[in-house]
């Protein structure tokens, strides 16, 4: 058996059941040893795609995806959706054929391209030892939640392994969550007990249903108003005391609320610039606390008061655990102070607060004047219309760029599970990419993809995709020809914007170029084609060219260019 075999055999056997790729020389036999062995191969257009396609899954499955590319530029074409993976943690396994000749035309330092995005680079160096150093890529990429280059160099992919070598899988453990030390739940229940205002923020950390049933019942206990970051949307989905998202999303009243508090609790979230607006959102006597199962991020963008280690819901559940054991062992002095004690456990949870947030913390619940023209549609309008008729359960891939906020913010989704967001590299282009990946992970769900026009363009090859896998996919390109960001950036600074206008494109042609049915919508009325579809066989998928307004920037684009 040769090494490209006994690899793709053990791949599978340890776990990595998709994978996505292009196929050249350099990969074909291990890919074709993958599928021989059960994996499912999804061949994408272009690199680029499948990389961000394998993230997505990853993120919405919760396993460890694989990317097959060629040697050199087939890597190189991967390299944004790899460096997106591995700013996100996203456990992806990347199988890279390689050449070792420099003379040769496909050599790069493929080390050194994974180091330079932040992924950890690993290689196969022997027949002896082949299965050894694939798994032991599984099982970084798995437990220490990476995205792993795996090198395969094209000579010892055709050697032979030998008899008395063992190519049986073992699968790589599940990461062990991270037990809280003793003190430090101590220290945060402390914390808790004296605030009045708290707001729990849940990130990435916090994406479990384990976690956020813990988190819920904590903050029930403290009076605590819920939050998360935007890739952590819908974990709160339903809950009388969520926020939605904070930060430059936020709501008005969201970030209003946010900087009342007098403590923010960081729960499996970075509370980097985006989540907390550059600190704008924690008050000047605002306690800080994060709580992450990975040391290093703590305190990694802003200065906190109290960090604690640990796996997000045995943290919350040791805090809980705590708070009954202060409370037992109290019990006589919270009798003496009854009324307050009750006072401190509502904290935030007040009946006006309540009310306010069951009125004005959804966006499409703030009033705005809709821009909408005979030609074109504001993007608020569109957005909300498209809420109403789409179905609740969904998944939806967001590209980047100056329309973003609109289908992160406008379209409601169902639980955590319902957003992918592939932003941590800011790329516009992945957005189709992304939900053809969160589709497959999530085949229960109508996938949607909201794109602009400009990543639309970018990621057009991958409508090929979409048709030729069947995916019943709607996808949104907000049009306003132009890479939106710029224009409303440098626009009223009286700078040439020739270079980031473009003529209008019928993206509609193109897509039923690609076997979709299209749209175009101009106003409102036009939306009637959205519901016929939906009420059809959607046997092929729909775009939806929405010719939206142009005449103004999206509420958060200022807070976006702060960060560059």
């Amino acid at each position: 058996m040769k090494v490209a075999e006994a690899v793709g055999r053990a791949l599978h056997a340890a776990g990595v059941g998709q994978v996505f790729g292009v196929v050249g020389s350099g990969n074909f036999h291990l890919t074709n040893a993958m599928v021989a062995a059960g994996s499912r191969f999804v061949a994408a257009r272009h690199e680029g795609g499948a990389a961000t396609m394998a993230d997505a899954y990853a993120r919405m499955s919760g396993t460890v995806a694989a990317l097959s590319v060629h040697q050199g530029p087939g890597l190189t074409n991967a390299m944004t959706g790899i460096a997106e993976a591995a700013k996100s943690r996203t456990p992806l396994l990347v199988l890279a054929a390689e050449v070792t000749e420099p003379r040769s035309n496909f050599y790069v330092d493929q080390d050194a391209l994974a180091r330079s995005v932040g992924a950890v680079s690993a290689r196969v160096t022997s027949a002896e030892d082949a299965v050894t150093q694939a798994l032991d890529a599984v099982r970084r990429a798995v437990c220490e939640r990476r995205t792993v280059l795996l090198n395969l160099p094209l000579g010892v992919q055709a050697l032979d392994v030998p008899d008395d070598v063992s190519t049986l899988a073992v699968v790589p453990p599940e990461r062990a969550p991270v037990e809280p030390e003793f003190t430090d739940v101590e220290a945060l229940a402390r914390v808790l007990e004296k605030s009045r205002r708290p707001v729990f923020v849940a990130g990435r950390g916090a994406r479990s249903p384990g976690a956020r049933d813990a988190l819920v019942a904590l903050a029930e206990r403290h009076g605590a108003l819920l939050a998360t970051s935007a890739v952590a949307r819908g974990l709160f989905h339903g809950d009388p005391w969520s926020l939605d998202v904070s930060g430059g999303f936020a709501s008005p009243l969201a970030a209003e609320l946010i900087q009342e508090a007098d403590l923010i609790v960081g729960w499996g979230c970075a509370l980097n610039m985006w989540t907390m607006r550059h600190g704008r959102l924690i008050g000047p006597d605002t306690t800080v606390v994060q709580v992450d199962d990975d040391a290093s991020a703590l305190g990694s963008h802003r200065e906190v008061h109290l960090g604690v280690t640990g796996d997000v819901e045995l943290t919350a559940r040791r805090a809980l655990e705590t708070d009954d054991a202060n409370r037992q062992s109290q019990q006589g002095k919270q009798a003496r102070q009854g009324k307050q004690s009750q006072d401190a456990g509502q904290g935030f949870r007040t009946a006006d607060t309540g009310a306010a947030i069951a009125a004005r913390v959804r966006w499409r619940d703030v009033p705005y004047e809709d821009t909408s023209t005979r030609e074109r549609i504001d993007p608020r309008t569109l957005s909300i219309a498209l809420d109403d008729i789409l179905p609740a359960e969904r998944v939806i891939g967001v590209d980047s760029g100056n329309f973003m906020g609109y289908p992160c913010m406008y379209l409601s989704v169902p639980d955590e599970n319902g957003l992918c967001f592939t932003q941590a590299f800011q790329s516009i282009g992945l957005g189709l990419a992304t939900a053809i990946g969160a589709a497959l992970a999530r085949p229960d769900r109508l996938p949607v993809a909201a794109l602009g026009d400009g990543g639309a363009m970018m990621g057009a090859a991958e409508l090929d995709t979409v048709r030729r896998l069947g995916l019943p996919m709607v996808v949104v390109v907000y049009n306003d020809d132009a890479y939106g960001a710029e224009v409303h950036h440098f626009g009223p600074d009286g700078h040439p914007l020739e270079t980031v206008e473009f003529p209008p494109t019928d993206i509609a042609a193109v897509a039923r170029g690609y076997g979709f049915e299209a749209v175009t919508v101009h106003t409102r009325a036009d939306i009637k084609a959205v519901e016929d579809w939906l009420a059809g066989p959607r046997s092929a998928p729909l775009l939806i060219d929405a010719k939206v307004v142009a005449d103004r920037g999206a509420w958060w684009l200022e807070e976006a260019f702060r960060g560059h």
